[in-house]
């Protein structure tokens, strides 16, 4: 049998934490050495029945005092019986904040009255922890699956209203051609203005809610930002005054447009809610030069400087510094609370483009971020730029094409202009008709093939048509951006590709391009 002595020495090295209070008032009568390090604290003497919150530190996880009512040791009083309770956060003394989990358990004299209620405390904090970060998890995976969701979505809608306005443009072009009343067509290149309007409001979309691999491509900074706050100015307040003072001219940089696009958005975002729903928001561009060790993170060269500045409150110099750490955030009130994740994103993005992000001094009042973009050389800007603008469109020598679209509005249409081209036109709705139209018409010099159609994919169609016609050229028309799948298409051999929507003179030109009627 362990004796008094034996008993004291177990329970004060016992690894969990031990605490002992007198009933009714709740005064600490024993505490262990483990109550002692997981607490930092011995039991306070003058902590009583009603007064624990206080002088142990004891809060909820929100980081509110802890309910007296709700302690464990009201909880067994008024159960009778032992209790767990695992949402209390002790706030040391020292800084650091445990969370607890507490089973706590009435002692009884002989006449069944409660005399002591004895508390056994684990420090559960790492547990805690990674609950939390499962669930973070969770919630990221449950917003990548609604984002691609989304993006399955808008893709869908994109590709339906690429159809319709490759119609309209084809349209419109030819109308525009044949008419001979100025004021009609003037009118006519009013409806093409509009049409291209609302063409790059689609193409904005399609590459916002883009999941895919990166693509990089030249662009001007100067079209990339005038086009996202075409897009952003639609969202803002209207006491929010957003405008431009793009001034990069030449400057060209490489990289994923749907990236640049994404640090554009963030930044514009966080400015919007500084500035809470009254004031200025200014996106600017420009060209600098740095010498070496001008700027940390930046090698000594040129760059394109994509800058957005605000008058909100600007930024306390106490949270400067931890600004690009992964959520952090400071919006942590109002019915939209920030993931932490705007700034960080913007960090990696500009990172991996070789660039820097700053946050520029702006007293008194408001914010200045900049991202520096190295700028792409004038040899390699030649890449992008566009080509002189091809003849007008006018008939090509005779040819006979096979059109493939499982679309009869833009079949039709593209039937007519090529008709109008001088091409004679054998169509077909399926890529089994198309095989079927290129065994039966041994004529046929080349293919215009669309990219999504039920049945057979476009790779089976052409892969089927590259043996029975080996070197036919075929232009792919895909209401997509140029993606893995296109890549993947004019890898297999296709001559070339021609996004939707286009006109006359478009069409012309990728068909000259493949060589088909020349």
């Amino acid at each position: 049998m362990a004796t008094i002595e034996e008993l004291e020495i177990a329970a004060e090295h016992l690894p969990v934490a031990i605490w002992m209070g007198r009933v009714p008032s709740g005064e600490v009568v024993y505490t262990n050495a483990a109550f002692r390090e997981v607490l930092g604290l011995d039991g306070p003497p003058d902590a009583l029945r009603g007064g624990y919150a206080e002088p142990y530190g004891v809060h909820l996880p929100d980081g509110t005092a802890y309910p007296e009512d709700a302690m464990p040791f009201e909880l067994v009083l008024r159960a009778r019986a032992t209790v767990v309770v695992d949402d209390m956060v002790v706030h040391r003394r020292d800084g650091r904040k445990v969370r607890l989990r507490v089973f706590a358990k009435p002692l009884f004299d002989v006449d069944g009255n409660i005399t002591h209620v004895l508390e056994a405390f684990t420090d559960s904090s790492r547990e805690f922890e990674a609950q939390e970060a499962k669930a973070e998890s969770e919630r990221r995976l449950a917003r990548a699956q609604r984002l691609e969701s989304i993006g399955q979505l808008v893709a869908g809608i994109a590709h339906d209203f690429n159809n319709l306005l490759t119609v309209t443009k084809l349209v419109i072009s030819r109308l525009r051609q044949a008419e001979e009343n100025d004021a009609k067509r003037s009118a006519l290149s009013d409806v093409d203005t509009v049409t291209d309007s609302a063409i790059a409001l689609i193409q904005n979309l399609v590459r916002f809610a883009s999941r895919k691999r990166s693509v990089l491509t030249t662009m001007s900074l100067d079209e990339v930002a005038a086009s996202v706050v075409a897009l952003t100015r639609r969202t803002f307040e209207p006491r929010v005054t957003l405008s431009t003072e793009l001034e990069a001219g030449g400057g060209w940089v490489t990289g994923d447009i749907s990236q640049i696009e994404q640090v554009l958005m963030n930044l514009l975002v966080n400015a919007r809610d500084a500035v809470d729903g009254n004031g200025h928001v200014i996106v600017r561009t420009t060209r600098r030069s740095l010498r070496p060790n001008e700027i940390e993170g930046c090698a000594a060269g040129s760059y394109v400087v994509l800058e957005v500045s605000d008058d909100g409150t600007g930024i306390a110099p106490a949270i400067r510094e931890r600004i690009f750490e992964p959520y952090f955030t400071t919006k942590n009130f109002g019915p939209v609370k920030g993931t932490g994740l705007g700034l960080s994103t913007v960090h990696g993005i500009v990172h991996a483009h070789s660039g820097m992000v700053e946050v520029a001094e702006n007293a008194p009042r408001g914010t200045v971020m900049r991202a520096f973009f190295p700028e792409v050389d004038a040899e390699d800007r030649s890449l992008r730029e566009k080509k002189a603008p091809p003849e007008s469109a006018k008939r090509l020598a005779s040819a006979t094409l096979l059109l493939v679209d499982d679309e009869p509005l833009v079949r039709d249409a593209t039937r007519a202009s090529l008709s109008a081209l001088g091409y004679q036109v054998i169509e077909a709705e399926s890529g089994a008709q198309a095989l079927a139209a290129c065994d039966a018409n041994p004529r046929i010099g080349a293919v215009v093939l669309d990219m999504v159609m039920p049945g057979m994919s476009a790779e089976l169609v052409y892969t089927a048509l590259k043996q029975k016609r080996p070197g036919i050229p075929v232009l792919l028309i895909t209401g997509c951006a140029m993606n893995d799948e296109v890549r993947a298409l004019l890898d297999l051999g296709i001559s070339a590709w021609l996004p939707k929507p286009f006109d006359d003179e478009q069409l012309a030109d990728a068909l000259r391009s493949i060589g088909a009627g020349a």
